[in-house]
């Protein structure tokens, strides 16, 4: 099938896993149109509107693509939600393996340029949105070229831009599927809430490596989401101490164990923290002209704090690496730095 695009979308980017060999009228950065076709009504019942999909209309104008931007290791689209399943709105078995694909399964198409001839058929690629990533195989194509019949189930001719995700992406991108748009910029991360902090009872906030302690009645906002994972992430190195005792608090969850200051690990904002999907993994961290490899072990919630199980310090920011003595050592930074710009990627 070459899957038509429908209306759901949220802004997102993607990281390719191959380099894009662009082609059609591509300049400078652009991809202009290929020309135009006329819609055509569809036959009754022969235009499937599930997941909102749009319908052509008669004698309307469409836009049609042989190429799509080129891919970089940040690659802005438009995320649109379908059905992989027989008798779903994405149409015939997927063009890559000709098979049909489970909703659970997170499977995407990408448009004509993008899917380049099927040069990325059944490999996979990283989709960042909402704070959060989920990777993904290709298996079909979201036909930017031609549309408006029966081939492509009279939906008019996909975007350039689109990867065509299986309800299981926009799962694990925690975004409803019932939302037919979702208005989100690559590279933002807006807050849930608030909390109004209490004050600490006596002795119950551990100030070690310059933590905060909540205050009474002042307003902290909380975040379920992270800022996207690029191969250079941008980020606050924060210093904290995984050792009994110290100013991390309990054990660490990724293991329920307590860590020396002389280790080099980490604990991750929530969004990044992805409910432990980066537990016990490494990642490598930049800063000051040098670089570490560290372990995550622990979250560092950024969606409650101000009680007991928070060691009453204020909620994360939304953007922290929170790193033993050890990383900041491996960095060359003095720990009476309190905190500094670094980056990081997955390693």
């Amino acid at each position: 099938m070459k899957k038509q695009v429908c209306a759901s979308n949220i802004i997102l980017v993607i990281v390719s896993i191959v380099i894009l060999v662009t082609y059609g009228s591509v300049e400078a950065g652009t991809c202009k149109p290929s020309g135009k076709i006329r819609g055509k009504k569809p036959p009754p019942g022969q235009c499937n509107k599930e997941n909102n999909s749009d319908c052509c209309k008669e004698g309307k104008l469409y836009t049609i693509y042989r190429c799509s931007p080129p891919v970089t290791g940040h690659t802005k689209a438009t995320l649109t939600i379908n059905s992989f399943e027989k008798n779903g709105d994405g149409g015939g078995p997927s063009e890559c393996d000709n098979k049909y694909h489970s909703d659970d399964d997170p499977v995407v198409a990408l448009s004509t340029g993008w899917y380049n001839k099927g040069s990325r058929c059944l490999n996979y690629i990283n989709i960042y949105g909402n704070g959060k990533s989920v990777k993904a195989k290709v298996v079909d194509e979201c036909d930017s070229t031609v549309g408006c019949d029966s081939v492509h189930d009279y939906q008019p001719p996909c975007p350039n831009n689109i990867v065509d995700g299986s309800k299981a992406v926009w799962k694990a991108l925690g975004v409803p599927t019932s939302r037919v748009s979702l208005g989100v910029e690559a590279g933002t991360c807006n807050p849930s809430g608030k909390i109004r902090g209490k004050k600490p009872p006596p002795g119950q906030c551990n100030q070690e490596n310059y933590s905060d302690c909540c205050k009474q009645g002042k307003l902290y906002s909380i975040f379920r989401c992270s800022p996207p994972v690029t191969g250079h992430t941008k980020a606050t190195l924060t210093l904290n101490s995984f050792q009994k005792g110290g100013d991390g608090g309990g054990p660490s969850e990724c293991d329920n164990q307590y860590h020396s200051d002389d280790e080099p690990v980490v604990a991750l904002s929530t969004g990044w923290y992805n409910k432990g999907s980066r537990c016990l993994n490494y990642i490598n961290i930049y800063g000051n002209g040098n670089s570490v490899k560290a372990k995550v072990v622990d979250e560092c919630d950024s969606t409650m704090g101000c009680d007991s199980d928070h060691d009453y310090q204020p909620p994360c920011r939304n953007n922290i690496v929170d790193a033993s003595k050890a990383v900041w050592e491996a960095l060359g930074v003095p720990q009476s730095k309190g905190e500094m710009e670094i980056y990081w990627s997955d390693a």
